[in-house]
């Protein structure tokens, strides 16, 4: 049982909270989303099945937080190619690519990313995506004739398709979309 006590209650909650997400998410990885029940999270995360029950309800809560948590590290993983080095072709370019990984990683879990909170994470998306687009419009890096919030929309859906393929393929298909963006280097 791993030592979950910390110095504050705080850090102490976001422990066993972060240690159930952890378990969750090892759970799923081994037996499917389906295979998830409220004492195999409890036993993996080292805790009761009382105290689990103290922050998450049910397995469908512990299911939405943890992809709350996925979709959050992906979101800021994105946001931190975006800021990185190159110009703004170079990093909408990165970022496309990254974003056709995590769709072509993506082969389970579709209901997960029915909620309220993914839905929010793709609004989220297609805003950042927009302003990078303004960007690269706006340095002649992007087509114009385009608004950037429909290219945002046609990138996020293009690249949907990279759930479907290959990652040779996924490359692929990110270079049709940055072709179809006008993206220059």
């Amino acid at each position: 049982m791993p030592k979950l006590w910390d110095d504050t209650i705080d850090a102490h909650r976001r422990a066993v909270r972060e240690a159930v997400l952890d378990a969750a998410a090892a759970l799923v990885a081994a037996h499917g989303l389906h295979g998830l029940t409220m004492s195999r999270v409890a036993e993996a995360a080292g805790i009761g099945r009382a105290t689990l029950y103290k922050y998450f309800p049910d397995v469908g809560s512990i299911l939405r937080a943890w992809h709350e948590r996925h979709v959050e590290a992906h979101l800021a993983a994105l946001a931190a190619l975006a800021a990185g080095p190159g110009d703004v072709g170079e990093r909408l370019t990165a970022v496309l690519t990254a974003y056709a990984g995590i769709e072509g990683a993506r082969r389970d879990g579709d209901e997960l990313h029915a909620g309220a909170h993914a839905r929010g994470a793709r609004e989220r998306l297609r805003a950042f995506l927009r302003d990078l687009l303004a960007e690269g419009a706006a340095a002649g890096r992007v087509r114009t004739d385009v608004p950037p919030e429909e290219l945002s929309a046609y990138c996020l859906h293009a690249l949907s398709a990279a759930g479907e393929l290959a990652p040779e393929a996924a490359g692929r298909l990110v270079a049709v979309v940055a072709a179809g963006l006008g993206v220059t280097h």
